[in-house]
This record gives C-alpha cells, sequence and structure tokens, in this order.
C-alpha cells in the first residue's frame, strides 16, 4: 500500500473540490480515520505526512496512541459513552461526536477534573436514521445554549454522518442542511462555529462543495478496512 501516494490523491481530490466551491484547500482539513489500523500503518502515514488521526473507540485508541508519534493530533469520532469520558478527555484534542447534554456534562466534569478545556463538536443525525446516534436537529437548537454554559466545553462546530448512497450527490442535502443549522447555530450563540465536520471517502467532494472543514477519510487513505480479531459488531 502506497500511502504517499493515496495521501497525494486525496489531497489532489480536496484541492479540485475547493476549487469547484471557489474555496482555498486550506480551508479543508483532512482527518485519517484510523479506526482498526494497526499503529504501523499509522506510523506509515504519518510518515507521508498526515499529522490528525480519528478514533471510533476509547479502548482501541488508548492502546495505539501510546504506539504512534507523539506529534499527531487525535480526535474522538465514534459513539461516546459516558463511563469512557475520563478517558477521551486524556487522550483526544478534540471530540466531535457529543451528542446529548448529558454527555456534554460529563465531560465538562472530567476535563475540569483534568483543568483542561475540551473542544467539542455536536454530532447531528441529520436523516434521522434510527441506526446513527447524534442530535435530531431541532434539539440540537434547544440545548446548544445550556452546551455552551458549561465551563469547560468549547463548542466549535457540528458533526454528521450521512446515510450510504453510491451516488453522493443524494447526500449534498444532508450536507446542505447541517450547514444550514451552523448558521442557526450562531446566530442563538451570537458566534461563529468554525467546523462542519461531514463527508468520507464516498462522499467528501460533495461535503466540501457545501462547506464542510474537517472530512474524515479512512479506506481511500489506507484501503479496506480489516476487521481485527474479537472485534464485534456492536458500537
Amino acid at each position: 500500500m502506497d500511502f504517499s501516494e493515496n495521501l497525494a490523491a486525496i489531497h489532489r481530490r480536496i484541492s479540485t473540490a475547493c476549487e469547484r466551491a471557489r474555496r482555498l484547500p486550506a480551508s479543508v482539513i483532512l482527518l485519517a480515520v484510523s479506526k482498526s489500523q494497526r499503529p504501523e500503518e499509522v506510523r506509515d502515514m504519518a510518515a507521508a505526512g498526515q499529522v490528525l488521526f480519528g478514533e471510533n473507540r476509547v479502548q482501541e485508541a488508548r492502546a495505539k496512541i501510546a504506539q504512534c508519534p507523539s506529534r499527531l493530533h487525535w480526535h474522538m469520532i465514534g459513539h461516546l459513552q459516558s463511563n469512557k469520558c475520563r478517558d477521551a478527555v486524556q487522550l483526544f484534542e478534540m471530540i466531535q461526536s457529543v451528542d446529548s447534554l448529558d454527555l456534554a456534562s460529563e465531560i465538562n466534569r472530567r476535563a475540569d477534573l483534568a483543568a483542561k478545556t475540551m473542544p467539542v463538536l455536536l454530532e447531528v443525525n441529520v436523516a434521522g436514521e434510527s441506526s446513527k446516534f447524534g442530535y435530531p436537529p431541532d434539539k440540537v437548537l434547544a440545548e446548544i445554549g445550556r452546551i455552551n454554559q458549561l465551563p469547560r466545553i468549547e463548542i466549535h462546530g457540528l458533526m454528521t454522518v450521512a446515510p450510504y448512497a453510491t451516488d453522493p450527490e443524494k447526500v449534498r442535502p444532508v450536507f446542505r442542511r447541517l450547514r444550514e443549522l451552523k448558521l442557526r447555530c450562531e446566530d442563538l450563540l451570537g458566534a461563529p462555529l468554525p467546523h462542519l465536520s461531514m463527508g468520507m471517502s464516498g462522499d467528501f467532494e460533495v461535503a466540501i462543495e457545501e462547506g464542510a472543514t474537517l472530512v474524515r477519510i479512512g479506506s481511500a487513505l489506507f484501503g479496506p478496512r480489516q476487521r481485527p480479531v474479537g472485534e464485534s459488531d456492536g458500537p
């Protein structure tokens, strides 16, 4: 697997999508989804120039991060259970998957104990899929003010996982609705939210055209995901 070529190809596609949207390529941050990848593969991707990685499971991340270069940056992008918040606050620079006031409150409590401020994104289930986590859009608007009052939490924007579609144009409305929701959240808070985390390997170019600032790329960088021995289908 030529990680350098894969990484260069993704950056070319990001640049082309930005050109179509009349945006600067530097306005889009590439996050490499390293779930189920071995530390060796993360190190190889880092050697190719990638520095930001995303993990879905706290336990896997805890073992992996310790075996990777300390210069790398890590985001939590998977569903987070309250009993894993202590470790998540210690391991990650951002938690992209805050989907309830209760979870935000526990992150705030753990961040306070760690004497740090925790940047977060609020995960929104824009399409209302029963198989996915995330806030219903209306509930984000109802709770964002209370989350914003938590002293150790910094809301940096919104995140969504779009429904799977062979034609990425079919999920363009999902990305557009998240962008519109971010504008409504900014009006409520009276402050800008810098990030929209949306778009994965199959649809990130459309997401960029609709305003994504963070794209989460796994298989297009690392190749098809290999399930580790013992991994279950559960969250």
